[in-house]
C-alpha cells in the first residue's frame, strides 16, 4: 500500500515536471533570447532573496562584491552593469527595513551622517540649479556624488553589528583587491584579453599605453582607479601588519603589502602614490608615538628628496612616474592648472556651479559641446568645483574636515580592544589617504574604493561605540 503511494507522488512529480518544462519550452519559443535568459535566471534570484531577507547583511556585502567588478564588467557587455550597485543597495535597504534590530536606528545619530546627510541635502537642491541642462545627467551623476556614500554608511551602521562582521568586510576588502592584481599581473605579462583591448582600441589606450607601455587597469574602470585602489589596500594591509595580531598574520599582510606596492606600481598612476604616504602619516599620528611620527617624517622626506632631488631609479618606467608626480613643470600638471583657470572664470558668476552632472562623461553625454562638458576636471575637488560652484565646494570640503577631526577624536578615546583600535586606525587612515589622493583623480566618487571607504566610515563609528560599551562595562565591573 505505502510503495504504491509513493509511487503515485513520484508519478505525479514527474508530470508536473514534465508540465513544467512544456510551459517553459513554449514561453522560450516565443521570446527572444534575453526573455530566455531571464526565466532561467529566475528561480537563482528566488533564491538570492530567500538568502538575504533572511540575513540582510548578506546583500550589504553584494553590494561589497560588486563594486569590485561592475565597473569592468562593462567592457565584455553592453548591459548597464553599473545599475547593479543601485539594484543591489535597493534590495539591501528593503531587507534592512523588513527586518529591523531593535535599537539600532539610534547608532545613525552620529556627526559622520550628519556630516554626509547635509552635503547630500544640498546635492539634491541642485535638481534646481538654473545652469542645469538635464535632469537625467543629475540622476546618473548624483549615485556617485552623494547617495551611495549616505546609503552605505547608514546600511553599514543598521547591519553590521559585531567585530566579526567587521573583519569579514576587510578580508572581502582584501581578498578582491588581490584578485584584481593578480588579473593585472595577467594584463602586463600575458597581454590584455580581446574585450580589454577592443576597449583600448576604442580610445583607451590614450591614457593606458604611454611610451609603448601599459597602464595596468585590471578589471577596474582604469588604471588611476586601479592604481589608487592598490595603494589604499597597501596601506592597509601595513598598518594590520604593525597590529597585535600573530606574527603569521603580520608576515602575511607585510606580504601583501608588498603585492600591492607592486599593483600600485604597474598602474602609472602618479597620484596614487599620496594615498599610503599620506595615510601612514595620519596612523602615525593616531598612534601618539611622536618618536615614531618623527622617524616615519623623516622616510618619507628621505624617499620625496630621493624621487625630488636624485636619479635613484631613472632606469625604471614605474620609478619614473612617480617622479613626474612631484615635478612642478610635468605639462600634464601645467594644462590641470591652465584648465582651473578656465574654470574660475567660469564660474565667478555661478556660486552654486553648472549642475550635476554636467561635467565629465555624464557632461559629454548629456549636455555635449558645452564648456563645463568638454573641459576635462581631472580631479574630484575640481569636478565639484565646477557642478556645485564655490559653495558646494566649501560644503563638500566641510564634510570631509568634519569626518576628520570627529574620526579622530573618536579613536583617541578608543581604549579597551586594541585590535579593533589598530583596524580602525587602518580604515580611518585609508580615508584620508583616498581623500587626498582624490585632488589629482576622481577616485572617492567611483568603485571600489567609494564603497570601501564609506563603509569604512560605518564601520570605525561602530568601532567606537562597541569600544565604549566594553569600557563601561569594565568600569561597572570594578565599581562592584
Amino acid at each position: 500500500m505505502i510503495s504504491k503511494v509513493v509511487t503515485e507522488i513520484r508519478l505525479v512529480k514527474a508530470f508536473f515536471i514534465a508540465g513544467l518544462a512544456a510551459l517553459l519550452g513554449f514561453i522560450a519559443a516565443h521570446i527572444d533570447v534575453a526573455g530566455t535568459m531571464g526565466l532561467i535566471a529566475l528561480p537563482f534570484v528566488a533564491l538570492y532573496l530567500i538568502w538575504v531577507f533572511n540575513k540582510p547583511v548578506r546583500a550589504l556585502y553584494t553590494v561589497l562584491y560588486t563594486g569590485f567588478f561592475a565597473n569592468g564588467m562593462i567592457r565584455y557587455s553592453t548591459a548597464p552593469f553599473g545599475l547593479s550597485i543601485d539594484v543591489f543597495l535597493l534590495i539591501t535597504l528593503i531587507a534592512a527595513l523588513a527586518k529591523p534590530q531593535k535599537g539600532r536606528s539610534a547608532l545613525l545619530k552620529n556627526p559622520f551622517v550628519y556630516a554626509i546627510a547635509v552635503w547630500t541635502a544640498f546635492t539634491v537642491f541642485e535638481i534646481i540649479n538654473p545652469e542645469a541642462r538635464s535632469f537625467a545627467a543629475w540622476f546618473y551623476s548624483v549615485r556617485g556624488t552623494a547617495l551611495y556614500m549616505m546609503q552605505l554608511i547608514i546600511l553599514t551602521i543598521l547591519l553590521i553589528d559585531d567585530k566579526k562582521g567587521m573583519l569579514k568586510f576587510v578580508n572581502i576588502w582584501i581578498f578582491c583587491s588581490a584578485l584584481a592584481a593578480v588579473w593585472g599581473m595577467k594584463q602586463l605579462y600575458l597581454g590584455v584579453n580581446h574585450a580589454e583591448q577592443m576597449w583600448l582600441d576604442a580610445g583607451a589606450y590614450k591614457t593606458h599605453l604611454l611610451f609603448g607601455r601599459l597602464r595596468v587597469f585590471s578589471f577596474y574602470s582604469d588604471a588611476g582607479q586601479f592604481g589608487a585602489a592598490m595603494g589604499h589596500v597597501l596601506l592597509i594591509c601595513l598598518i594590520l601588519s604593525l597590529g597585535p595580531v600573530k606574527r603569521k598574520f603580520k608576515l602575511g599582510y607585510l606580504a601583501l603589502s608588498v603585492f600591492f606596492f607592486w599593483a600600485m606600481a604597474v598602474s602609472g598612476t602618479r597620484g596614487a602614490l599620496f594615498v599610503p604616504l599620506s595615510g601612514f602619516m595620519v596612523y602615525l599620528f593616531l598612534t601618539k608615538n611622536f618618536k615614531i611620527l618623527s622617524i616615519g617624517i623623516a622616510v618619507v622626506g628621505i624617499l620625496f628628496g630621493l624621487l625630488k632631488f636624485t636619479n635613484v631609479g631613472a632606469g625604471n618606467y614605474q620609478v619614473q612616474r612617480m617622479r613626474s608626480a612631484l615635478d612642478p613643470n610635468d605639462p600634464s600638471l601645467q594644462v590641470r592648472l591652465d584648465n582651473q583657470k578656465k574654470f574660475a572664470a567660469y564660474l565667478k558668476s555661478r556660486p552654486i556651479g553648472g549642475g550635476i552632472g554636467s561635467a565629465g562623461s555624464w557632461g559629454q553625454r548629456f549636455s555635449p559641446g558645452t564648456f563645463l562638458a568638454e573641459t576635462p576636471t581631472d580631479s574630484w575637488y575640481v569636478k565639484i568645483w565646477a557642478e556645485t560652484g564655490i559653495v558646494g565646494l566649501w560644503i563638500h570640503l566641510g564634510m570631509i574636515i568634519t569626518i576628520a577631526v570627529t574620526g579622530t577624536v573618536m579613536i583617541f578615546r578608543m581604549k579597551n580592544d586594541l585590535h579593533l583600535r589598530q583596524i580602525s586606525m587602518a580604515l580611518f587612515s585609508g580615508y584620508i589617504g583616498i581623500a587626498f589622493a582624490s585632488y589629482s583623480n576622481q577616485v572617492i566618487g567611483q568603485a571600489p574604493s567609494g564603497i570601501v571607504v564609506f563603509m569604512s566610515l560605518g564601520l570605525i563609528w561602530l568601532a567606537y561605540k562597541w569600544d565604549k560599551a566594553a569600557q563601561l562595562m569594565d568600569t561597572n565591573e570594578i565599581k562592584q
